[in-house]
């Protein structure tokens, strides 16, 4: 046996983020005179508190939230929400990575490096070639049924996936190459609609086929999502633009998701995540009935079906995961290759993923 040095962190680089952040917000409030229309957007920001923590503490995103409240509460464009998606976590989802970042969390490292490249691919295209044919109608029912099917996927796995210790132990250039394919189709597909899945697609990977602990799991899907939100919202902005109304509300809920992100972070550190799991599973499901309520004027009984379907299928696709994650963990197990997420120690012909990315 061979004991493991405590990990160094690295804190102060998360103070520094936050010292640079709420300098230019202030900046931005104060010195340009934005005060006003921050105040007057306060409600995004009161969601935003319970969306940042949701952010921080599991595998969805801030926009998670803030999606059904400006979409389904506030009457507001689909399209404004998702751009305000990627814009409240390009703060929200950094500051929590930086977070993880600095205390030194274990990451799929592989995996989360291939997703990013495939993200550099895949976000490009799904901006230009394929979100400005989705009309505003299915913008609502993409995000609904990717997030039904995942909060479904929990409340009836919770179990199963909170069980989990440890990660498959794949060789790095399979785990890259996954990565790579996950990256570049959920980012081209659901991500450029919606503003968010990545993080989701990556997460129920990690834990169908891969049997990650969610302490792996969680903030690689975390990471991801930053990555995404930031290089989505700077595609936005350096050309097609983002929709009228995406600052103020980015402006009111900013200083909020900065340290309600990294506090769920801290606070699923302390206590069991399967409790806000099921949580924000609920809500997941709820905002799916939500949505198909308000607009079946719109969907019809055909369109209905469809979304249903839709929710059947990914569903399926789950579970083909899982099934093949079974076949892999026995092929691992007996030979050896799956690391274990101990901290005190490990035999030493397991090389840990904590070890290898940090």
């Amino acid at each position: 046996m061979s004991l493991r040095k405590p990990q160094k962190k690295y804190l102060w680089v998360w103070g520094l983020w936050l010292l640079a952040f709420y300098s230019v917000w202030l900046w931005l409030v104060l010195g340009l005179g934005y005060w006003s229309a921050a105040k007057d957007h306060w409600p995004i920001a009161l969601a935003m508190a319970l969306g940042s923590y949701a952010a921080g503490s599991t595998p969805m995103g801030g926009g998670t939230v803030g999606f059904p409240v400006l979409v389904l509460l506030f009457d507001l464009p689909a399209s404004l929400g998702r751009d305000f998606s990627f814009a409240v976590q390009s703060i929200g989802m950094t500051s929590a990575s930086i977070f993880i970042l600095a205390r030194r969390q274990p990451l799929a490292v592989a995996i989360l490096k291939g997703a990013m490249l495939g993200t550099l691919i895949g976000s490009p295209i799904g901006i230009f070639l394929i979100a400005p044919f989705i009309s505003e109608l299915w913008i609502k029912i993409v995000f609904a049924v990717a997030w039904a099917s995942f909060g479904l996927l929990h409340l009836y796995r919770i179990n199963e996936i909170a069980g989990h210790s440890g990660i498959i132990d794949f060789n790095e250039g399979w785990d890259f190459r996954l990565g790579l394919v996950l990256g570049m189709v959920s980012s081209a597909t659901v991500v450029s609609v919606t503003g968010v899945g990545i993080d989701m697609v990556v997460y129920a990977a990690m834990v169908l086929l891969c049997r990650a602990d969610l302490k792996i799991a969680i903030p690689t899907s975390v990471v991801i999502m930053a990555f995404a939100s930031v290089y989505g919202i700077a595609i936005k902005n350096l050309t097609v633009g983002v929709q009228e109304g995406v600052f103020e509300n980015w402006l009111a809920a900013a200083p909020v998701v900065a340290l309600g992100a990294p506090l769920g972070v801290f606070i699923v550190s302390l206590i069991s995540r399967k409790p806000t799991l099921l949580f924000v599973a609920v809500l997941c499901v709820g905002q799916f009935i939500w949505t198909c309520v308000n607009e079946y004027e719109a969907l019809q009984l055909v369109g209905l079906m469809m979304a249903l379907a839709a929710v059947g299928i990914v569903l399926l696709f789950f579970e083909r995961l899982r099934t093949w994650g079974s076949i892999l963990a026995g092929e691992a197990q007996s030979g050896q290759h799956y690391s274990s997420l101990g901290y005190d120690e490990v035999e030493p012909h397991v090389h840990s993923r904590e070890e290898r990315s940090l």
